[in-house]
């Protein structure tokens, strides 16, 4: 309705909410055809969601990017993308930012999964009376440390992978929420998904997934995880899943992953 009334031309938001209105069953029935721009961002969308976008809503242009608070949008994609480039990266660097993978001290290679850095003109200059968390995301260099975990392939697109925060480690093995969530979405039945890593006595650390169903029936999820032992390194496996009507965000959209862990520790996971 607020499309219409305003006569809406952009519209940014998480991949949650062309998800959204893509599933509403009276989109048919508002006016929508103002819309020109879609701009959206994730660490993982899926292809078919951009598909649907560019196919079903009035958008004749669709990009995505990425910008911490810190440092404002610090890469995009082009008009000129494929939609795989669009679901699959956040672009490529924005004129007058420079942006960098780097496992400790050294540069990661093409390809290889490392802490996003980038260095630009509208990088913070500071948090406010915290000097100390300053210092931590922003060293002397000027490369202000994101706390995202991303790769870079040839052309200079930028994937981002996920959270350093996020990361857990299973029997040794570096496991990513956002690339085991993308391999959920991919599942016929799961309309949204959100990994958590969960102490485990043998392994470590295990995944636990949390996933809004197109049927809403507790009874599949043994059956997604079964799927996901055919699709994914073992490792990557979520242990535990829980049917759940709606996942927790935050007022932009994104998923309130601590949430989900007072959640876990409340529960007893069970392996199906």
């Amino acid at each position: 309705g607020r499309v219409a009334a305003e006569g809406t031309t952009v519209l940014p938001g998480p991949p949650t909410t062309y998800q959204a209105i893509l599933d509403h069953p009276d989109r048919d029935a508002h006016a929508l055809s103002t819309l020109r721009v879609a701009v959206t961002g994730a660490a993982d969308i899926p292809v078919t969601l951009i598909e649907r976008v560019i196919d079903e809503l009035p958008f004749p242009t669709v990009v995505s990017g990425y910008g911490p608070t810190e440092a404002g949008t610090a890469s995009a994609t082009t008009p000129d993308d494929t939609a795989e480039t669009i679901a699959t990266t956040v672009g490529r660097a924005r004129p007058g930012f420079e942006i960098r993978i780097v496992d400790g001290d050294r540069d990661a290679a093409t390809g290889e999964t490392g802490e996003v850095v980038l260095r630009g003109p509208s990088v913070m200059a500071g948090y406010l009376d915290d000097p100390d968390a300053t210092a931590e995301a922003l060293p002397a260099d000027g490369w202000l440390r994101t706390g995202d975990l991303g790769t870079l392939d040839d052309a200079g697109n930028l994937r981002i992978v996920g959270r350093k925060k996020d990361m857990f480690i299973v029997g040794g093995f570096n496991a990513y929420p956002a690339e085991i969530e993308g391999h959920l979405l991919r599942h016929p039945e799961v309309r949204q998904a959100a990994v958590i890593g969960v102490p485990d006595a043998r392994l470590g650390e295990v995944g636990m997934a949390f996933v809004v169903t197109k049927s809403g029936e507790p009874a599949v999820g043994p059956e997604i995880l079964a799927w996901c032992r055919d699709e994914i390194a073992n490792y990557k496996v979520p242990r535990a899943i829980e049917i759940v009507e709606e996942l927790p965000v935050n007022a932009t959209g994104k998923v309130e992953k601590n949430t989900l862990r007072e959640r876990a520790a409340a529960i007893r996971p069970v392996t199906p």
